[in-house]
């Protein structure tokens, strides 16, 4: 159909003549029509929407303070329960908080500031002084839009939920300033000359002869049950325990004895930031730290072959008692896991 056919203006197409080629201009479509919302309209819906706010705003004020209460009545303790009756009441008391004070904020401005669309034409980066005054009168204008004035409990709630806020992060963040301090207990763990190799988490005692090649065994101290803060102890303590061909080990000179016919025991903390290092590639002797990719060859002394650990993983001497039961020569002759300001490099 022609042009002429349907009425159209000639000089208002945008279309060229060669084909494929982009239009020089498109034309500008407006804004879409406006349709108003029912609190535009109704004072009725528009008090209720502005009540919906501060109830988000309140949710928020009243997860915080739930935080705060969860934090100081919920240690985390030294069981498993007590752990995550402790973190569940922490992360539900954040993640209100959040969420009061982020759907208030969204729900504030969908249903209580001005919706009509506007645009500007562009201008250089320095706008002139005319330009810059009408900005700052914009920006008042916005704030008037936002009737924050004009609505007190709302104002309130929204400053109660931002002031209390921090304080989830503060309060945990000062609580923990004091012995987390004393970095003197990264360097030795519950290892002692003539502990048994123990089974994680059933705490059996591992003969040598169990350990076949290719074998890997998740290892804590077989005493671990005894300390203090067993979870604090078995943090630092687990271990990964392989059994190669003694042929294709490499070790150094003043580590020799410390293995036990191709046994070899390493730290699973992984010295770039701590993860778990457990998987265990059996074919080339890698052993991967699923958080970072760091890799380490646990036939040549567990030294990194990839990734971002700097480190090897400590090395575990052990040998076997007068029963079979593979034993700790001593603790680890190096701190575990990542460094810290007092750790040597090497």
């Amino acid at each position: 159909m022609s042009n002429h056919d349907t009425g159209h203006e000639a000089s208002n197409e945008l279309v060229t003549h060669e084909p494929g080629a982009l239009p020089d201009r498109f034309e500008d479509p407006g804004h879409p029509e406006h349709h108003d919302r029912l609190g535009d309209n109704d004072p009725k819906a528009n008090k209720k929407a502005e009540r919906q706010v501060v109830a988000l705003f309140g949710i928020s004020v009243i997860a915080t303070i739930g935080f705060l209460v969860a934090y100081f009545a919920l240690p985390p303790g030294e069981t498993p329960e007590s752990m995550l009756r402790s973190n569940l009441a922490l992360g539900l008391g954040l993640a209100l908080s959040l969420l009061g004070i982020g759907f208030a904020a969204v729900h504030w401005a969908k249903a209580l500031m001005n919706d009509h669309e506007k645009s500007e034409d562009r201008h250089l980066q320095r706008s002139s002084d005319e330009n810059r005054a009408a900005a700052v009168t914009a920006l008042k204008d916005g704030a008037a839009d936002s009737a924050i004035g004009r609505r007190g409990v709302l104002q309130g709630a929204m400053i109660s939920a931002l002031a209390l806020f921090p304080l989830a992060i503060v309060v945990p963040f000062v609580g923990n300033i004091g012995d987390d301090w004393n970095v003197s207990k990264f360097r030795h763990t519950m290892w002692r000359k003539g502990t048994k190799l123990a089974t994680d988490p059933t705490g059996r005692p591992i003969k040598a002869a169990d350990v076949t090649i290719g074998s890997v065994f998740h290892v804590i101290p077989e005493d671990l049950h005894e300390a203090e803060h067993p979870l604090d102890e078995k943090a630092k303590a687990v271990v990964l325990l392989v059994r190669l061909d003694p042929a294709d080990l490499t070790e150094a000179e003043d580590r020799k004895g410390w293995s036990y016919d191709g046994i070899v025991a390493y730290s699973k903390i992984c010295t770039h930031v701590g993860c778990p290092v457990a998987l265990y590639e059996q074919q080339t002797h890698h052993l991967l730290c699923p958080c970072h990719q760091s890799t380490f060859d646990v036939a040549d002394g567990a030294k990194v072959v990839f990734g971002p650990a700097k480190r090897p993983l400590p090395q575990l001497p052990i040998t076997v008692d007068d029963e079979g039961y593979l034993i700790a020569q001593s603790d680890f002759t190096e701190p575990v896991g990542p460094s810290y300001w007092e750790r040597l490099a090497r």
